[in-house]
């Protein structure tokens, strides 16, 4: 699954008082307002539109609103992807395989940048209500631009928290994205948002 899906997102917890009753939308909001940092660990899934056998990863995450964060897959491989507010690193760790491109066209108006981006929700994405399911509370997004890497997206909320995303690709991939052990607005040490290419790494693009 070399093939990383930054669609791949992030999560938090939003407030300390229960928004059960407000919409999702709302909920959406006020993560995107309230929470300008995060960590945690996700699980993903993702489905081919094939049919063939999912694939599973796990490892743990962490964002600085806007344009930082740290998506690292610990399971079945490792592999790590480095936002540090001006360019996307990722490194294959098997391979020893940097690639380096500047943030602004990795995220574009992906599900990346709704956790990681400024905050500007309507102006690249429309969204909806997606009703209640598995004990959620959904948002609907899908992009502005036709030219998005992503057809649509699906956002579970619960009392404030970001729970689930599920993303489906212009190929109909389905990825699925859980969080777990979320702390919002932590502490955070700058120099998790920083990569240097390991010694012998061979690097793609320009730094």
């Amino acid at each position: 699954m070399k093939a990383l899906q930054l669609a791949a997102a992030m999560v938090l917890s939003l407030a300390a008082g229960s928004t059960l009753a407000a919409d999702a939308i709302a909920q959406l909001r006020q993560f995107v307002s309230v929470t300008r940092s995060a960590e945690g660990e996700f699980e993903q899934t993702v489905m081919a539109r094939s049919g063939r056998k999912p694939q599973q990863a796990a490892g743990r995450f962490a964002f600085s609103r806007p344009g930082k964060f740290r998506w690292e897959y610990e399971l079945p491989y490792q592999q790590l992807l480095v936002g540090d507010g001006e360019r996307l690193w990722s490194w294959d760790r098997d391979l020893n395989q940097v690639t380096v491109r500047p943030i602004g066209d990795a995220l574009g108006a992906t599900p990346a940048a709704i956790l990681f981006g400024q905050g500007d929700l309507e102006k690249d994405f429309m969204l909806g209500e997606g009703g209640d399911s598995d004990g959620l509370s959904w948002v609907d997004a899908s992009p502005r631009k036709a030219e998005s890497s992503f057809e649509s997206m699906r956002i579970g909320l619960l009392d404030g928290q970001l729970k689930r995303m599920e993303l489906r690709d212009n190929f109909g991939q389905t990825t699925l994205i859980r969080f777990t052990r979320l702390q919002a607005n932590p502490a955070q040490d700058a120099g998790r948002f920083r990569f240097v290419p390991p010694a012998g790494a061979d690097v793609i693009g320009t730094p």
